[in-house]
């Protein structure tokens, strides 16, 4: 029976036969390039399944690149919030650092503060009694403080010592209802007494008569008259001037140099004129900022 299919060379002849050939097609092409368009043609006809293989992997790390991008941004934002609220409290401390340095310069360099010795010291207290006009400050006797010294700020007189202790000191304010003080007006020169009332925005001058060269606008300075206060220290401004026939004296209002509802820093003054009486000296490590000559008047009224 003759078989359907015909036997054809062997495998080995046929594999022989294939080498041949390619070695042949390879060594002509490397020769005369003859499969160059060939080579072209088949590339374009691959590349879509090329693209079409490579795109989930393409895909997967686009996502893993978004992923991590996004976590990485995350992580990014959170840590600049953090320095941005970091920032943003050292700028507060700085605004403020900024603001007490000028106060303190304003306070040094104060046009009010002459060739007396003085010694800024800081606000710690404020007396919660209505009726009590007082502060706390942060020097006492180991700063040679002494009861009866004059306190002044930039803008003018604050008030005078009333309590001394070792660190600290009470002073009382030219406001406070006990407290008085004698001004003279710099347009004439008249000297008048001026009480406090309680009212942080007011002081009253005393025994004004109806006659007195006083009117509103005028300003009041320190006469030096008692020698606690230095001459010339700003005290207040004259608001109004009334007089009633019922009355013997007229009612003089005016109002204090210093905002009392702001204070912050003090100055305290060793004034170097109307001292009778010499001091002792104040610790070595205040000299500097503290004369030696100061006045022994204690009293709380001028």
């Amino acid at each position: 029976m003759k078989p359907m299919f015909g036997r054809g060379p062997s495998l080995p002849l046929r594999l022989f036969f294939a080498v041949v050939l390619s070695v042949s097609l390879m060594l002509t092409d490397s020769r005369f390039d003859a499969f160059a368009k060939v080579r072209y043609l088949l590339n374009t006809v691959v590349a879509p399944l090329q693209y079409a293989s490579n795109l989930p992997r393409d895909i997967l790390d686009n996502l893993s690149y978004q992923l991590t991008s996004n976590q990485q941004l995350l992580i990014e934002n959170g840590k600049l919030k953090e320095e941005v609220l970091v920032l943003r409290s050292r700028q507060l401390l700085f605004d403020e650092v900024e603001r007490q340095n000028q106060q303190l310069r304003e306070l040094l360099g104060s046009k009010f503060v002459r060739d007396e010795r003085r010694l800024v010291a800081e606000v710690m207290a404020v007396d919660s009694d209505p009726y009590k006009h007082q502060i706390m400050i942060d020097k006492g006797r180991t700063n040679g403080v002494y009861e009866g010294q004059p306190v002044i700020n930039e803008h003018g007189i604050v008030g005078q010592v009333a309590y001394v202790s070792a660190h600290n000191s009470r002073v009382l304010l030219i406001t406070d209802p006990s407290h008085a003080i004698p001004v003279q007006v710099m347009r004439n020169d008249i000297r008048v007494i001026a009480a406090g009332r309680g009212d942080r925005n007011n002081i009253q001058l005393e025994n004004i008569t109806s006659s007195a060269d006083i009117e509103a606008g005028d300003k009041l300075v320190s006469s030096g008259l008692g020698g606690v206060f230095p001459e010339g220290y700003p005290v207040a401004t004259v608001t109004s001037f009334s007089f009633d026939n019922k009355r013997p004296f007229a009612q003089v209002d005016a109002r204090p140099a210093v905002q009392f509802d702001r204070l912050r820093y003090v100055v305290l003054v060793w004034p170097t004129m109307h001292a009778d009486k010499r001091r002792a000296p104040p610790p070595e490590n205040q000299r500097e900022t503290v004369t030696v000559n100061q006045p022994d008047n204690k009293s709380k009224k001028n």
